[in-house]
């Protein structure tokens, strides 16, 4: 059995992109984050890691957050909010009936998917 310890990014610019998920999720950056550095923890539910590397973002991501809205939003009041601090649409999979998700991009290209959370599915009754 394993515990998670961190998902990390590697990234260019890691104080924006946590600064970026920050927002997005609600966690905090590591009381000791200085912008200039190349190690960007943000402490959250799930601890996030941040880390600059040389190299830009060439492909699709093989590993990508699915993420909920939470305290009683939507899925499509999270894509609005998160289309105002800096992420982009790159495919809307959402159905007429509801269903679906919306797969964005954060301010470096990476991949997630925003959901229907639990409540939001059980009070539509339909599945995902």
């Amino acid at each position: 059995m394993i515990d998670i310890h961190f998902v990390t990014f590697d990234c260019a610019e890691p104080y924006e992109l946590a600064t970026f998920w920050s927002e997005a999720t609600g966690g905090r950056l590591h009381p000791e984050t200085r912008k200039e550095d190349d190690e960007v923890m943000l402490q959250g539910k799930v601890d996030m890691l941040f880390i600059r590397v040389p190299e830009g973002k060439s492909t699709k991501n093989r590993v990508h957050l699915d993420v909920t809205g939470s305290e009683g939003t939507t899925r499509d009041q999270e894509v609005e909010r998160l289309l105002g601090i800096g992420a982009t649409v790159h495919e809307d999979r959402r159905n007429p009936d509801g269903t679906g998700w919306v797969t964005m991009l954060d301010p470096e290209g990476n991949e997630f998917c925003v959901c229907r959370a639990e409540y939001e599915r059980t009070s539509q009754s339909s599945p995902e």
